[in-house]
């Protein structure tokens, strides 16, 4: 091995026009795949608003022409729960753009009513927001699980409660802009108490709540939680149908 040694001046420092490369590749990137935000580039229009009776997504012919074409998918990051994935896409105008997509398995969430129309909430920490929520029992699909029965085994597993009768009400994308998650959402009446099983790190505390009462919290902004917003206005829309049909 040689005893000489490496002093700075033998190293080759970069120099003004490696520098301008760089900066010059690096916008270059920004321009070819970021566009949120960058209103430099802009050049097009929304469509002008209508008047007209509802139709959901893809089912309208304009929409054909708003869709983005995948070109690549890679697995950018994987965990215990989800995966990230980093998609490069070609916009209806024929650019290309680069997505990061949450892919997650699915959930279910349970509103859980009491023959005394008191409604079944768990309260939990929550690392990402680093305070207790109040939410309506949920959990996560395992690979091939029928909903239907995950709604059951949730319900069970985080209040101990099992149900009667459990009947779906509707799904939910808890953040299209991302995340692919759908969380279907069912109702359970008839509850009786029999012993609750959460998970090794779930810690929850469980709360029988008159419906009223969640649904005044929601309306007035205390509740956060997506799932349980849905789930309490659920529950109020359809008692205003019953109360109309009964009339």
């Amino acid at each position: 091995m040689s005893d000489e040694k490496v002093t700075a001046r033998d190293v080759t420092e970069p120099t003004q026009v490696d520098f301008d490369y760089a900066v010059d590749d690096i916008r270059e990137s920004v321009a070819a795949f970021s566009y949120d935000g960058d209103r430099a580039t802009q050049d097009h229009l929304s469509g002008a608003p209508e008047e007209r009776d509802l139709v959901l997504g893809d089912d309208d012919p304009r929409d054909a022409a708003l869709a983005e074409r995948p070109l690549t998918e890679d697995v950018a990051w994987t965990g215990r729960i989800f995966n990230v994935d980093r998609l490069r896409v070609q916009l209806p105008d024929g650019r290309n753009a680069i997505r990061d997509v949450v892919r997650h398995p699915g959930a279910v969430a349970v509103v859980a009513l009491t023959d005394e129309s008191r409604i079944c909430l768990v309260r939990q920490y929550r690392t990402a927001l680093g305070r207790v929520t109040v939410e309506i029992p949920a959990g996560k699909l395992a690979p091939g699980e029928d909903p239907l029965e995950c709604a059951r085994r949730e319900l069970l597993e985080e209040t101990g409660m099992e149900a009667e009768k459990i009947a779906y009400l509707t799904t939910i994308a808890s953040s299209a802009g991302f995340c692919d998650e759908l969380i279907h959402i069912y109702m359970a009446t008839g509850l009786s108490f029999s012993k609750s099983s959460p998970d090794a790190d779930e810690f929850i505390n469980v709360d029988l709540v008159e419906v009223g009462e969640l649904v005044d919290a929601v309306l007035d902004g205390r509740i956060e939680d997506a799932k349980t917003i849905v789930g309490a206005l659920l529950c109020d829309a359809i008692s205003r149908r019953l109360v109309e049909t009964d009339e």
